[in-house]
């Protein structure tokens, strides 16, 4: 975004440059990406609220006042950010590797997958994903805001929200009945050890010769109280000079032949479906990867066999191990899902593609990596230091200037 930020005044160009999306803020917009660019930089909490912004930023009369008040908001959050960054204290990379997830690998007997390689699947029955729907976030996209289903019964929202999960589930019983839309997966395992710092070797086994791919994370470097690691997603891989065979996972779903039913509600200018389908497609990605995480828990990792949840503790994420997803806060890279999405050949296994700039299409798509050490946890790696980003560079073997591009949201300096 920033990027493009840049792209935007390096072309001369005047339309204002609305920002959104999940791992977007609106201090990073102010410190990273308005500085960018002279006309006008809006970040916008989420989609439903764009509409607003557009329209005060198409009023001749509102527009530089509108702009002008964004500016100053902006200019006071960066002042803040800088006058508190003085506070935060960030570990030498060596420092912090050794400050890494204490771990008692000698007394760890890893489980072995039911396979080694990929398995996919495809046209998975949509039904079987219903039960997996986290209908929160579905709400949270109509502004409707508050735990389901309580929702259901709020007395401010509570009819409203009622009206529009009716209309949802109908929607939703039309897609599963005539089969609108097909669900696709892949899953791979295989067998892995790290070197002790923060990249993760595993072993491709394929015809011919065996391949090695080195996988690289990043380590958290804020300076912590006494007792509290600086954690890398390495740190839940064994390390080779223990001796232990370990492994890792990876997977990719998506949902898929969504275009043409968009198609016919725009040009029936029905926003009010195109826009219940997308949210439902985006709801039924993330309760595929949820349902194929339990199954990979249960039977084709089979690390906890025995586990019995609830949708609603699956959502609390009470489940052992963890599935974080490049791009996100524990491995913030983008360009690391090229590594994925070559494992697990996701394109020609499950329909996705990656675009240019390493977004997935389908767009309702997710990704990310198995990990089942019972100590992995999702954290947010936050910002890193030049000396990291040296580090990172050389081991991706890409230029410094190329890196810093990629981590740009997550850069201390």
């Amino acid at each position: 975004m920033v990027n493009v930020a840049r792209e935007m005044k390096r072309r001369n160009m005047s339309l204002p440059l609305l920002i959104g999306g999940a791992t977007t803020s609106r201090m990073h917009t102010a410190i990273k990406i308005a500085p960018q660019y002279d006309h006008g930089v809006v970040h916008v909490l989420d989609a439903s609220r764009s509409v607003t912004v557009a329209g005060s930023l198409l009023n001749a009369d509102n527009k530089k006042a509108f702009l002008d008040e964004i500016r100053q908001g902006y200019l006071k959050l960066s002042n803040d950010f800088a006058n508190k960054k003085t506070v935060k204290k960030y570990l030498p990379l060596q420092e912090a590797q050794q400050n890494k997830v204490n771990i008692d690998w000698k007394g760890y007997a890893p489980v072995a997958p039911s396979f080694t390689g990929i398995k996919a699947f495809r046209e998975i029955d949509l039904d079987d994903l219903r039960p997996y729907i986290d209908w929160q976030p579905f709400f949270i996209a109509w502004e409707l805001h508050g735990k389901f289903p309580d929702i259901l019964s709020d007395q401010v929202v509570g009819a409203e929200a009622t009206r529009l999960y009716n209309d949802a589930q109908a929607l939703l019983n039309q897609v599963i009945s005539e089969k609108w839309l097909k669900a696709n997966a892949v899953l791979g395992f295989w067998k892995a050890n790290s070197n002790g710092k923060d990249t993760v070797t595993l072993l491709r086994e394929q015809e011919g010769a065996p391949e090695t791919v080195n996988l690289e994370f990043l380590r958290q470097q804020i300076k912590k109280a006494e007792g509290q690691p600086n954690i890398s997603l390495a740190d839940f891989i064994a390390p080779a000079e223990y001796g232990i065979t370990d492994h890792i996972g990876a997977f990719a779903v998506t949902i898929e032949g969504i275009e043409p039913h968009i198609k016919r509600f725009a040009e029936q200018f029905d926003d009010y479906n195109k826009i219940i389908l997308q949210a439902l497609a985006d709801r039924l990605a993330e309760a595929l990867a949820e349902m194929l995480h339990e199954q990979v828990r249960r039977k084709y990792w089979g690390y906890d066999a025995q586990e019995q949840l609830t949708n609603e503790e699956l959502i609390k994420e009470a489940y052992s191990g963890i599935r974080p997803a490049p791009g996100y806060p524990a491995c913030p890279d983008h360009t690391e899902k090229l590594k994925l999405f070559d494992l697990l050949n996701a394109t020609e296994n499950a329909g996705i593609v990656l675009t240019e700039s390493l977004a997935m299409h389908p767009a309702s798509s997710v990704c990310g990596w198995y990990f089942a050490h019972p100590q992995s946890k999702y954290f947010g790696v936050g910002k890193i230091a030049k000396d990291q980003v040296e580090d990172y560079a050389q081991r991706k073997q890409m230029s410094v200037e190329e890196t810093e591009r990629w981590l740009s949201p997550v850069l201390e300096y």
